[in-house]
């Protein structure tokens, strides 16, 4: 289902502009890029006829623009039940199991979140990467942001870039920490290992704030806060710290059982085939109703678990 089509005349104040500048100006919900893809495909007509983007306007001329889907989005649909935490006409916020893939891939061509939601509300279809705003990875759990409209997903992505959607997330790691800090270390694609990432000064910024919540024989609970959202951030950063979050297939290393540990602990240890990490609460801005929204979710079992084992070890130390 397409969005509807939107007719207004061009405001006199605007008179002088190119028309692409006076689109961004009139249609703020939709991206500059995305609206002279429009324009340039005839989804956009003034006074009924066909304008380029560097026509100038005079005010008061019609404006008629209809929304197109996106065509990038090629994932079929499939019956694959969705934790939706929230859910209104403009976004939806869903509770990722650990396991399941967020995109579709080579890999993974199929049995993924995008798939799911594809088949949850099939006018996602029509958006980039089916609406999701952001992403978690395969073997973390957690809270993810879905736009629903192209005006939602182009507020929200907006708002991401602006660091103005808020994630936090539960971890825990190795070693014993002694206070929260911040972690400003650039990121960017490891120089060999094309599927990791790795601490660069060439990266892009990236920047984790973290407390401690709890800590143990050898090993601390943390609460995370994502200032920016680079691929595998916490995980890098924490690595690069010598304190790799438990049961990280990639950047975890050899499994160190601690000195003094319990058989419960140790059997735990060795059980825990994926990251600690898990993406426990979201806070944004309604992108339509302008509504503060927060959203959190507890950790799910084998996290909890792992937690009650490393509790229990420590009383005994």
């Amino acid at each position: 289902m397409s969005e509807a089509r939107q007719t207004r005349p061009i405001p006199v104040e605007l008179a002088g502009l190119r028309l692409d500048q006076a689109l961004a100006r009139m249609f703020p919900e939709y991206s500059r890029s995305r609206l002279k893809e429009w324009l340039l495909a005839g989804s956009i007509t003034l006074d009924g006829e066909r304008k380029r983007p560097r026509d100038a306007v005079s005010g008061g001329e019609i404006v008629s623009l209809q929304p197109q889907a996106d065509a990038g989005v090629r994932s079929e649909p499939e019956p694959i039940t969705l934790d939706v935490v929230f859910e209104d006409e403009d976004l939806l916020v869903v509770n990722k199991p650990a396991g399941l893939v967020v995109h579709p891939g080579a890999g993974n061509p199929a049995g993924t979140l995008m798939n799911g939601l594809l088949h949850h509300a099939a006018a996602l279809q029509q958006l980039p990467r089916a609406g999701i705003i952001h992403r978690i990875d395969k073997q973390t759990s957690g809270l993810l942001l879905v736009a629903k409209s192209l005006q939602a997903h182009t507020v929200l992505v907006r708002r991401l870039a602006a660091r103005e959607i808020s994630r936090h997330y539960l971890a825990v790691c190795n070693g014993v920490l002694t206070g929260g800090g911040t972690i400003n270390e650039p990121i960017a694609r490891h120089p060999v290992e094309r599927k990791r990432m790795s601490v660069r000064q060439d990266g892009k910024p990236a920047v984790t704030h973290y407390t401690v919540i709890e800590r143990f024989r050898a090993f601390t609970y943390v609460s995370v806060r994502l200032e920016t959202g680079r691929t595998h951030q916490i995980r890098v950063h924490f690595a690069h710290r010598r304190h790799p979050l438990v049961g990280d297939p990639v950047y975890g290393g050899r499994l160190a059982l601690p000195a003094g540990a319990s058989e419960e602990l140790i059997q735990m240890l060795r059980r825990f085939k994926r990251q600690a990490l898990h993406a426990a609460r979201l806070a944004f801005v309604h992108p339509v109703s302008g509504e503060p929204l927060e959203f959190e979710v507890a950790p799910p079992a084998d996290f909890r678990a792992l937690l009650d084992v490393m509790r229990w070890d420590a009383k005994k130390a």
